[in-house]
């Protein structure tokens, strides 16, 4: 069976990702795996990045199961957020590994890695990416 590895960051994101990865799982007959990865902290903060990740998940899997897929979740924590989701995706037998840009300025990718440029150099999963300002394509293809 193909299975798609979603991996998620916050709550926008993954509000914006429900519809096409939906559509993608239908078309491909796939189970979804949604993933969050936080950077491990310490105290309050390390609560808060959980409770953001597990809404995050939550939003994205609610979302797809409500248009009929199959949905199992993941929240992690990992130095290497990159290495965490291959991993994940090697030891699941994934297909595909999505992700949904989030238009974030230089500065703030070097603080927190270049996560999709990191999946496309270390895997031969493809990895499809859905851009910030993604908006559905009209109906093209049939379903």
């Amino acid at each position: 069976m193909t299975k798609i590895l979603v991996a998620v960051s916050s709550v926008l994101a993954a509000e914006r990702l429900v519809a096409p990865v939906a559509d993608v799982a239908q078309r491909l007959g796939a189970e979804v795996l949604v993933v969050h990865v936080s950077r491990p902290s310490g105290g309050q903060t390390r609560e808060q990045e959980e409770a953001d990740g597990e809404r995050s998940v939550r939003t994205l899997q609610d979302g797809i199961v409500a248009r009929g897929v199959s949905v199992q979740t993941l929240l992690m924590f990992s130095d290497d957020i990159s290495r965490a989701i291959l991993t994940t995706a090697q030891e699941q037998g994934v297909t595909l590994i999505c992700l949904g840009l989030t238009g974030k300025n230089v500065f703030a990718r070097l603080l927190a890695g270049n996560v999709p440029v990191e999946l496309i150099r270390n895997t031969k999963i493809p990895v499809l990416l859905f851009p910030p300002d993604y908006m559905e394509p009209p109906q093209i293809l049939p379903k």
